[in-house]
């Protein structure tokens, strides 16, 4: 039987909850929260890899405060780029360890019509995407075939802050949401990408850059309304809400977002021998998760 002992980190973040959740068998999991391993710190990264010999690190620790990232670049590129350079050292001085980096959409510019590849070169265009930018830089060439890049995008889960939630909570406390109409992308459940990811945990062979997401695209806008529906539908939201769709010149942010940003998960799609679920299916899904929660009073 396979056997295999996994380190993770960012465990008490929505994507490493989902990961927790999926544990499959014949895996030992150690999952460290940000208070119990600093990924910035270069004594406890290496007391944390050593102590644990782990087979394979999964790094969902991460600085995610995208609009906050362009007043503190530093904080951003230390978590982000030096945190993921000092795990993938780490990695290297433990024999066969492979190390599977969370990354993002948002090394890319969003600026071309057709769906992202592997082969094309990012362009950030905030510093949260450039400090993840470099840390797929640097983990690659630290590690090799030893590393995977799994970029997603939109990501959200019943746990957590993330715009699912930010929703429900807005629209069921205003008559009207104004969200932007001009921003497109695929909407993700964690839980699709912790089946991902389980998937490269046991899969050896796979190495470099990987796509994931969920089927489909939706504006913001979109992606709002379909929350609003399926919220109602699940007796979150009551009372519904009018969401009106805004230009992002209408809701200016400090940081840059890509306008137009679709991974192409084909090639990692049949690498995993996965089939993708439409982003709405999946949707639905987790706000039901949620209204159960909610129903039961759990907290």
């Amino acid at each position: 039987m396979l056997s295999l002992k996994v380190l993770l980190t960012g465990a008490a973040g929505q994507l490493g909850q989902e990961i927790q959740g999926g544990v499959p068998e014949g895996v030992r999991l150690v999952a460290l929260t940000r208070a119990q391993l600093d990924i910035t710190n270069a004594s406890a990264v290496d007391s944390a890899v050593v102590g644990c010999l782990p087979d394979v690190i999964i790094n969902a620790a991460a600085y995610t405060a995208v609009d906050k990232a362009e007043s503190e670049p530093e904080r951003a590129f230390m978590v982000n780029s030096h945190g993921s350079q000092l795990l993938a050292e780490a990695a290297r001085g433990i024999a066969g360890c492979r190390l599977i980096q969370i990354s993002t959409d948002y090394v890319f510019d969003g600026q071309q019509h057709r769906s992202y590849t592997l082969s094309d070169t990012p362009q950030p265009l905030s510093v949260y995407g450039r400090s993840k930018w470099e840390a797929e830089r640097a983990v690659l060439e630290i590690l090799g075939t030893k590393a995977v890049v799994l970029r997603t995008a939109w990501l959200y889960s019943a746990h957590g802050v993330n715009f699912v939630a930010t929703m429900l909570k807005l629209m069921g406390g205003r008559d009207v949401v104004r969200v932007v109409d001009d921003q497109t992308g695929s909407p993700t459940a964690a839980p699709s990408v912790a089946q991902a990811l389980w998937r490269i945990v046991k899969m050896p062979e796979i190495s470099g850059v990987a796509h994931w997401t969920d089927t489909g695209s939706a504006t913001r806008f979109e992606f709002a309304c379909a929350i609003g529906e399926e919220g109602r539908a699940a007796g979150l939201l009551p009372t519904p809400a009018q969401v009106m769709p805004i230009a992002s010149s209408e809701y200016p942010t400090p940081a840059r977002r890509p306008a137009h940003c679709i991974l192409d998960t084909r090639e990692t799609a049949l690498q995993l021998g996965l089939v993708p679920i439409p982003w709405r299916s999946r949707l639905r899904t987790v706000i039901d998760h949620m209204a159960r929660r909610a129903h039961s009073g759990a907290r």
